[in-house]
């Protein structure tokens, strides 16, 4: 009988997905001990990571290999192509899901290069989209006539543009790469359908982007309540003068 033709993405020891392929390209990989037991695929019609020696068509194929001397070892997780593995733990909204899971997240992300200088959003633009910072530095400003106010600098592992997944509202500020820098973008069309597809992966990160929601309104709280007590004390103060 044929084999039932699927498609894979391999995860390379180059730190590199390659795909998709059919199963014949991958078989021939096998021979060639490109694709090692331990290394990742992903399996399109079952929409998951494994590792290939799990794969039930592969099983076979790893089993004649059987002997030949192995010149290599796969260590690469199925992150996503062109970042290296655990980039992704930098953001710690993904710290909670495995790597079979941030494998499968990945598919819906896009990774983005970015200059210095770059304008990533700009203010008063319609927002479509949320940004995870993997490398460099960015700086959150507001412009008030011709004079620039930087409201927060944001670093590797801090994310930005979440509300915009929801409301599809007006960015309420610009993002400036204060130097070259690394990102991925997870697009409100994008998320919708990992939302539908896949809701144990979107639930785990809704948590963990609100937890973080829930600390900046603590934080913005704490420092208008701040703000206010000192208003009050140089009011009192002004008045007993």
């Amino acid at each position: 009988m044929a084999e039932t033709q699927h498609g894979y993405k391999i995860w390379a020891v180059d730190d590199v997905v390659y795909g998709p392929v059919d199963h014949a390209v991958a078989v021939g990989w096998i021979a060639e001990q490109r694709v090692l037991p331990d290394t990742w695929i992903f399996v399109e019609k079952d929409k998951v990571w494994k590792a290939a020696g799990e794969v039930p068509e592969f099983k076979k194929h790893f089993a004649e290999a059987d002997g030949r001397p192995v010149t290599r070892v796969a260590e690469a997780n199925p992150l996503i192509a062109g970042i290296k593995p655990g980039s992704l733990r930098k953001v710690s909204i993904l710290n909670e899901l495995s790597d079979q899971q941030l494998g499968r997240f990945a598919q819906f992300m896009e990774v983005q290069y970015v200059l210095q200088h770059d304008v990533l959003v700009r203010q008063g633009e319609s927002g479509d989209a949320m940004y995870l910072l993997l490398e460099g530095l960015v700086r959150v400003r507001s412009i008030i006539g011709d004079k620039e106010n930087t409201i927060a600098h944001l670093k590797a592992g801090d994310f930005f543009g979440e509300i915009s997944l929801f409301d599809h509202g007006l960015r309420s500020a610009d993002v400036v790469a204060n130097q070259h820098s690394v990102l991925l973008k997870i697009s409100a069309e994008s998320f919708q359908k990992l939302t539908e597809e896949f809701p144990e992966l979107a639930t785990p990160f809704l948590v963990a982007v609100c937890q973080t929601l829930v600390h900046r309104i603590r934080e913005d709280n704490h420092r208008h309540y701040d703000f206010i007590r000192f208003k009050r004390a140089a009011e009192e103060e002004r008045g007993r003068s």
